[in-house]
């Protein structure tokens, strides 16, 4: 929010890979999931505040912005689709595990890059906390 504030206001902003950031992060999952819920209501406030925005951005930083939003989009797409076919034809939706899979690899694989570190490919782990809770609470974020 910070940023998007800055550059509305006309300064630059510059990606430092060697910055160190701190968050707190709740160690329990009823806390846990509140504060995800903050931060997923934030990241669409502030879509909607940076939209303007987008053209002028640096190239990563906008597929960064538009890939938060799409990114669960097509997640909850890809699962809504998975559980349609195993209600209506009783059979296992291999595309589905393929798609959730690849959409995983691709969002670790840009995050060790982007870190270069390569324990980020260990985010993949955090992938059934995010079908089963964090996609939900996305999902309520925007209709909240």
């Amino acid at each position: 929010h910070l940023t998007i504030l800055m550059l509305k206001a006309g300064f630059r902003t510059d990606y430092v890979p060697d910055a160190i950031a701190a968050t707190v992060v709740p160690d329990r999952m009823g806390p846990y999931l509140r504060q995800q819920l903050r931060w997923a209501r934030s990241t669409f406030r502030d879509t909607l505040l940076a939209l303007r925005l987008l053209r002028g951005l640096d190239y990563y930083l906008t597929l960064d912005v538009i890939g938060q939003n799409l990114g669960p989009l097509l997640l909850a797409l890809t699962v809504l689709a998975g559980v349609l076919q195993v209600a209506l034809t009783a059979t296992v939706p291999l595309w589905t595990v393929m798609m959730i899979a690849s959409l995983t690899m691709i969002r670790c694989g840009v995050a060790a890059v982007r870190a270069r570190q390569l324990r980020f490919l260990a985010f993949s782990l955090h992938t059934p906390i995010n079908l089963f809770f964090l996609l939900p609470l996305k999902a309520y974020a925007l209709c909240t």
